[in-house]
């Protein structure tokens, strides 16, 4: 690391990137100098939609606003503002959202401390945990670009039922209730019917870009965050933007753009412990869903520590990330081949910018996700029809295997069988259809199959990773293996106006996610805990004697 911590950086309004041209150098030839030559920085920064060629341009017209929409964000504020002061009484904040309407806000809240109960989950023990949380004292922000997915769709319908249970009146109910979405999208319709707040975002930004518009700004303003403070500093980045030099999201973006072309596609992620917390998380979804289609893309690993399993190896870029650190002071991450730092609004800028640029490197459009919808179709068409009759390979303990035919019948040995499985240049990503709180546990299998197979292993909690590395697991490189975990519901919870429970939602999702990998011939093996703590603790228990 002597290198990245003395070499120099490209650096603006107080972040920096640092190691950016020692990656660069390693390719046969300077991915930033052809892109220079392009004029690419310029061109993107003016928001020019032919970078990604002829095929995205249509497309890109309409969703490169996130370059400057941090500017218009500022016309928020004021509503924002006198919204803090009506609403001053419902000190509970919970966003229900998925995918970009969530993973943004998340790291805002956890970085500047401010409580905000995030619900992005089918898992009704998890749900029942939040409706039971101060109700009288919730304002319930339901985010949604599109306007129409389904699990917050049923997180609003639970809220409003769990409202007017409480002996609230519909007027009184609506109080608590602050919509953000698309402007003409059907949950502005239903939000008008509902006589609710609506607060209308920016169109021209996508989801996965949408951290400084209204769907990062309003949950975090509400949960008592300075949000202006975000804006000024993505305000101060904006200016580098067209440089060829001391541009941090152009020093990034070529950072990743040649790593991936040169070998090095999966980027493990880091915190350096300087205070940005979760950004991993954000990131995640932004460089998988963004450049993982066409059978090419950036995997992203997101780390529990520097130096825990996975931060390094053949094919792994690190990349370390923290907050503003006073002049001259070098971040400390372990081994990161690139170290960004700086103010959290200045780090949304610069990741959206980077994976635009890596984006042109890789030749893919950055802005659509082809595969993102075929999921969604499998689980519609389950709930409709029913879930498929399945029977265990076999059953121990408290874990059911389903296994393909021809694999092993012990729980350790069928985890060997798939780490087995494992091309030289491939990876693992475990899913766990839990509860992310009740069940966080679970999580702990990453690090674990990490060291037992050297090779990247990702985890994501479902469904919430469908709206971020689904996309990347099926329109990727098709390098990957994968671990479901399913659980038991023992206290199931309907879904209001549906025919359907949220724990029946929640099986449906992952049989589509199965039948979506099944049906390109990845390698899947489902774990279903009969009993869920008994089995997390079984299950981590084998993969700790697991060995490749």
């Amino acid at each position: 690391m002597g290198d990245l911590l003395t070499g120099p950086a490209d650096a603006a309004a107080g972040l920096a990137v640092r190691g950016a041209d020692t990656v660069d150098r390693s390719a046969p030839a300077s991915v930033r100098e052809a892109l220079v030559a392009r004029d690419v920085p310029a061109r993107l920064a003016a928001k020019d939609p032919t970078l990604w060629g002829p095929e995205a341009a249509a497309e890109a017209k309409v969703r490169l606003g996130w370059v400057d929409t941090h500017r218009r964000s500022r016309e928020l504020l004021p509503q924002l503002a006198e919204l803090a002061e009506e609403l001053a009484d419902l000190d509970h904040v919970v966003l229900a959202g998925m995918g970009g309407s969530s993973l943004a806000p998340e790291v805002i809240a956890r970085t500047l401390g401010r409580p905000l109960t995030v619900l992005d989950t089918t898992d009704p023990g998890q749900i029942r945990a939040a409706l039971a949380d101060r109700l009288e004292r919730t304002v319930v922000v339901v985010s949604s670009k599109s306007g129409s997915t389904v699990e917050t769709d049923s997180h609003r319908r639970a809220y409003w039922y769990a409202f007017l249970d409480t002996g609230m009146t519909e007027a009184e109910a609506a109080r608590h209730f602050v919509v953000v979405t698309d402007p003409g999208s059907p949950l502005e319709a239903t939000a008008a019917e509902m006589g609710v707040v609506t607060i209308v975002a920016d169109p021209e930004v996508g989801g996965r870009y949408s951290a400084l518009t209204a769907f990062g700004l309003v949950p975090t303003a509400l949960a008592g965050v300075a949000v202006t403070d975000l804006l000024d500093d993505a305000d101060a980045l904006s200016g580098s933007l067209g440089r060829d030099r001391d541009n941090p999201g152009l020093a990034l973006g070529v950072a990743l753009g040649a790593a991936a072309t040169t070998g090095r596609d999966m980027v493990a992620l880091v915190s350096d412990g300087t205070g940005v917390d979760g950004l991993g998380d954000w990131a995640e979804q932004l460089l998988a869903e963004s450049t993982g289609k066409a059978g090419v893309g950036i995997l992203p690993v997101v780390l529990e520590a520097p130096g825990a399993p996975g931060a390094t190896g053949p094919g792994v870029l690190t990349v370390s990330y923290g907050g503003a650190l006073a002049p001259g002071v070098s971040p400390g991450a372990g081994t990161a081949d690139v170290a960004v730092n700086g103010p959290l609004g200045a780090q949304f800028l610069t990741w959206e910018y980077a994976t635009a640029i890596a984006a042109v490197v890789l030749g893919v459009d950055p802005f659509d996700q082809p595969n993102v919808t075929e999921s969604k179709e499998h689980t519609a068409r389950i709930l409709a029809t029913g879930p498929a009759v399945e029977t265990p390979s076999f059953t121990e303990g408290a874990i059911e295997v389903y296994a393909p035919a021809g694999a092993p019948g012990d729980l350790t040995g069928v985890l060997g069988w798939l780490l087995d499985r494992l091309a030289a240049d491939g990876y693992l990503a475990v899913t766990a259809y839990l509860d992310r709180l009740g069940d966080a546990a679970v999580a702990g299998l990453r690090p674990v199959l990490a060291r037992a197979t050297r090779r990247p292993v990702t985890f994501g909690w479902g469904p919430r990773h469908l709206h971020s590395t689904g996309q990347y697991h099926k329109g990727g490189p098709p390098a990957g293996s994968y671990l479901q975990v399913t659980g038991a519901v023992t206290d199931d919870l309907p879904v209001p106006g549906r025919p359907y429970t949220f724990g029946e939602l929640q099986a449906a999702q992952a049989a589509g996610d199965r039948q979506s990998l099944v049906g390109r011939g990845r390698p899947v093996l489902r774990l279903h805990l009969t009993e869920r703590a008994a089995g997390i603790a079984q299950l981590l228990d084998a993969a700790g004697r697991t060995r490749t």
